[in-house]
């Protein structure tokens, strides 16, 4: 019960109870008990830094079979895609210049730079994601990332001008050893630049769903800026995005490379103003997502007894906490549909939910359609067009239990 960044006390705030790995779909007739653990979260005294309180084994999480694709939404590729022409035109405009990309994924973000003729290396520990990466023409290294393989990446190829991390650094619990590859690995004048979901969106938003296996800190910019500078580092630059239900880009330089832009202040003080990390914000986001979760099944339930059909839609990693949590059974909720060839034909871990393709969504359509996948929803409504001229409804369960 001790903070990872600081080694701070820490003060537990809610508990989702006994989860699984959140992506690991089973075999229908597998009758093997799953591995669990207990789904708590806590804050840290001391720097307030927004923690898981039990650690899954990484090798549980992330491994040959690992089936998310950041490729697998428009969006998201539009962003990297984004992200990736903004540091081809600033952070690795310079000659010769080098990135480094912790969990790269399948490529996404580095193929626009391995188009553009300039180096880098992906360093992702997921077999399977990492060999579509270098099918792509992506240079990557199969291993978790650490203070070790930050040396033998610099011995290898050099000084990075950035490190950079999507949606990947929150989920590494052991910080201190991240943070000094980093460091090892950055020119004097680098920049270490991730992005991850921001705690005051989840609490604003009620989206406890944000919190499973894979997601071991919540950050804010106070707990960056306080971690940062445990490491030498200093918080320079933040930005707000509207992906993933809500994230941060943090940007970190060593201590004095680089003024602090104004948006680091700005960020906290409106933290500081909205009480983001204090225990009364915490308590009434516990106490809103035990009613999200006693509406939802409510809903369920009646409209299972009024005789509506409802499917799921995505399989996400996020949905294995409101099934389990909430517990949501294929009784109220009969299949989940989901563009993943890995996740098909399997069940949903803990709650074991038949999951089926896209192609079963249709045919027919149900009445409702239960959408775990609510960060996409307007991409997903749009290419799901058909479905609510069919007479079709969608059931939203963030920022609260709703129908549109």
């Amino acid at each position: 019960m001790s903070c990872r960044v600081c080694s701070g006390r820490l003060s537990e705030f809610a508990d989702f109870g006994p989860q699984p790995i959140s992506d690991a779909f089973v075999e229908p007739g597998d009758t093997r008990e799953e591995f669990s653990f207990r789904l708590a979260v806590g804050i840290c005294q001391t720097c307030t830094m927004v923690q898981l309180l039990e650690e899954v084994p990484r090798e549980r999480m992330f491994h040959e079979a690992y089936p998310y694709l950041s490729s697998g939404s428009a969006v998201m590729r539009e962003h990297f895609e984004a992200l990736a022409k903004t540091l081809l035109a600033t952070e690795l405009a310079g000659p010769d210049p080098f990135v480094v990309e912790l969990g790269c994924n399948d490529g996404t973000m580095l193929r626009s730079i391995a188009d553009a003729g300039v180096r880098h290396l992906g360093v992702e520990p997921s077999g399977g994601v990492a060999d579509l990466a270098a099918a792509k023409g992506v240079r990557v290294r199969k291993e978790f990332f650490e203070e070790a393989t930050a040396r033998r990446i610099r011995d290898t190829d050099g000084p990075a001008d950035v490190v950079y991390a999507a949606n990947t650094l929150c989920h590494i619990p052991y910080m201190e050893s991240i943070l000094s590859g980093v460091d090892a690995l950055l020119r004097p004048d680098g920049v270490f630049v991730f992005e991850d979901p921001y705690l005051a969106d989840i609490l604003e938003r009620a989206s406890f769903d944000q919190i499973y296996d894979e997601h071991f800190y919540f950050f804010t910019a106070g707990s960056v800026q306080r971690m940062a500078q445990r490491s030498g580092f200093e918080l320079v630059d933040v930005e707000r995005l509207p992906v993933h239900g809500g994230e941060v880009r943090y940007t970190l330089a060593r201590r004095g490379a680089r003024r602090p832009g104004p948006a680091v202040a700005e960020l906290l003080a409106a933290e500081g103003s909205a009480g983001i990390t204090d225990p009364a914000t915490l308590r009434r986001f516990t106490a809103r997502v035990e009613h999200i979760r006693d509406a939802l099944v409510e809903l369920l339930t009646g409209l299972r007894d009024e005789g509506a059909t409802v499917a799921g839609y995505g399989a996400t990693a996020k949905s294995a906490t409101v099934l389990n949590y909430c517990g949501i059974g294929p009784e109220l909720v009969p299949f989940v549909c989901d563009t993943t060839p890995a996740k098909q034909g399997r069940l949903t871990p803990g709650s074991r939910i038949p999951v089926r393709s896209p192609e079963a969504f249709s045919g027919p359509y149900p009445d409702y359609a239960l959408l775990f996948a609510w960060n996409h929803a307007e991409e997903i409504m749009a290419k799901e067009r058909a479905f609510r001229e069919s007479g079709g409804r969608w059931i939203l369960y963030v920022p609260e239990v709703h129908v549109v």
